[in-house]
Order: structure tokens, then C-alpha cells, then sequence
């Protein structure tokens, strides 16, 4: 058995549970408490419990399972259906086809923000050769999933990620370290402990009103709200970055922003007060404007 709850069998009947039984009696539970991705959810518990890879689950369908196995599904499912996400529960989080180490010290790496690490690369790619490494900064790095994914595709560019939280720089910095990335980790507010200039400044701030917090969903608002709350109408943190961003970027450089749904006309208009020009959005696969970018004209930078 999973939990108190006992499964639809008689206990006299039922003497051993298959992999197969337990995950479509745990999907349909996880469905009955709303869980959204309730199989998939479902199976990555049990890759954790069982030990087996998903595609492991269904050619050993039929395999028994022994008290054990069901002690620590059972408790991993508790851990779900109380609203803690799936990557916190099995402590990683795959991103741009990297295996991240996350924990609650750090937000959980959405696949909205591979279009972030989409167009940062269009932007570098468009960008003239200066004899050279182009020099790239992630503000707000927490696991360090941005900073890592644009080491991964541009290993000869200097790489800098930054963040106010020393614990996030710490899981950041261990990711880093794992996956053999030579990457600057610095702590600091925004760009502050940055000396320009720059070619590229990517981010992922925090965009999310502060009064929409308390109606996330439960595995969200276990996320630290530091890398979730926006102020007031969600852009504080975006316009003190289009503005501090200017006195390091290098004439010709960018800045690339992921945003919040609706966000896209304030930041453009933000961007185009603060004088970037190239100004544009980029759409995730839902269709939603998710990022803003904005480049400085060739004479402009530090002010």
C-alpha cells in the first residue's frame, strides 16, 4: 500500500504489488489531488524508488515489488501530494539536456527559459568579432542553469553569474564544478559586483507581482520568494536592471530579459525609455512572449 488510503483490492487478495499496478494506482491518485503531470510525475518518483529508468518501468512491468521499494515510493508520493515539486523531491532538474543538482535554496529551471538561452545565442552569434572572447554576465544565476547552458554552447566565451543569494551561489557553483564548467561566480545586487564591459547581460529575474505570491500553485510558492516576487507590478527589479545594465555593456552589447505573460509592451516601452535600440520579444512554445531584448547603438554605453 501507498498510503492510508488503501488501494482498490482486498488486502486478502492482494499479497504483492507490480510496478505497472502501483504507478497507474498513484497517477490516478495524483489526478484526484489535480497534479497536472500526474504520469509523468508518477514515473520519475518511481525511476528514484525502483531504481530503474522510465523506459525500465514498462519493460519490467510485471516486476514484484518488496516492502522496501513500496516504503520509499510511498513516502515520495506523500512528499508530492503535500505540494513539493518533483525536482525538489529527487534533488535535480534536467535543463538544456544538463543534469542540474536543485534544492529549495534555489528556483526549480523551467523549459520557458531555454527561450532565454534561444535568443542570448542568436544575439551572440550576430555579434561582431572584437579579437576577443565575448564576455556574458547571468544576473540572478540561482542554480546556475542560464550561465551553464551558455557555457555549454559558447565554451570559449568568459562566462560571469551572479546572484544576491550565497546559498544559490552555492548550489550554482556545484553545478558548475560537476559538470566542469569554468564559470566567475560573484554575490551581489544586479550588476554591482561587475566591471564592464559586457557583450551580453541575460536574466531571469524575478517578474511576478508581489499580490499574485499567495495564488501560485503550493510546489511554486515553496520556491524561494526572492527569485519570485517582482514588487508591485512584478518589473522593479527589470527596470533597475535595463537601467544599472547600460554602465557595463559594451557599445553594441545586449540585454536579454525572460518575462511573465503580458509582460512584453511594458518591458519593450521600459527599454526603449532607458534608449536600447533592436528592440524585440520572443515567443516561448506556448505561443507567450517571454523574452525582451534590446541592444545599446554602437556610441552608446556607460553612462
Amino acid at each position: 500500500m501507498l498510503a492510508s488510503q488503501s488501494p482498490p483490492a482486498p488486502p486478502a487478495q492482494k499479497q504483492t504489488w507490480t510496478i505497472l499496478e502501483v504507478l497507474r494506482w498513484t497517477i490516478g491518485r495524483f489526478e484526484r489531488h489535480g497534479i497536472a503531470s500526474a504520469r509523468l510525475d508518477a514515473e520519475l518518483l518511481a525511476t528514484q524508488a525502483f531504481c530503474r529508468t522510465r523506459v525500465e518501468l514498462y519493460t519490467h512491468f510485471d516486476q514484484p515489488l518488496g516492502d522496501p521499494e513500496l516504503a520509499s515510493y510511498r513516502g515520495l508520493v506523500q512528499r508530492r501530494i503535500a505540494g513539493e515539486s518533483v525536482a525538489y523531491i529527487l534533488g535535480r532538474k534536467e535543463f538544456w539536456s544538463l543534469d542540474l543538482q536543485v534544492d529549495a535554496r534555489v528556483l526549480v529551471p523551467r523549459p520557458d527559459t531555454e527561450t532565454l538561452v534561444e535568443q542570448a545565442l542568436e544575439l551572440l552569434k550576430a555579434m561582431p568579432d572584437k579579437g576577443r572572447p565575448p564576455r556574458v554576465a547571468d544576473i540572478g544565476t540561482g542554480s546556475g542553469a542560464l550561465a551553464l547552458a551558455l557555457k555549454k554552447e559558447r565554451p570559449g566565451d568568459e562566462i560571469f553569474a551572479v546572484d544576491i543569494s550565497p546559498d544559490a551561489l552555492e548550489v550554482a557553483r556545484g553545478n558548475a564544478n560537476r559538470l566542469g564548467f569554468d564559470i566567475t561566480f560573484l554575490q551581489g545586487d544586479l550588476v554591482s559586483p561587475l566591471a564592464g564591459p559586457f557583450d551580453l547581460i541575460a536574466s531571469n529575474p524575478p517578474y511576478i507581482p508581489s499580490q499574485d505570491i499567495a495564488g501560485l500553485s503550493p510546489e511554486v510558492r515553496r520556491e524561494p520568494s526572492l527569485a519570485l516576487d517582482g514588487g508591485a507590478d512584478g518589473l522593479v527589479l527589470v527596470r533597475r536592471l535595463a537601467s544599472d545594465a547600460r554602465k557595463i555593456l559594451a557599445p553594441g552589447g545586449a540585454l536579454a530579459m525572460e518575462i511573465g505573460a503580458g509582460q512584453a509592451a511594458s518591458v519593450m516601452e521600459i527599454l526603449r525609455g532607458e534608449g536600447y535600440a533592436g528592440i524585440g520579444a520572443r515567443r516561448d512554445l506556448a505561443g507567450i512572449e517571454r523574452v525582451v531584448f534590446g541592444r545599446l547603438g554602437e556610441r552608446d554605453g556607460k553612462d
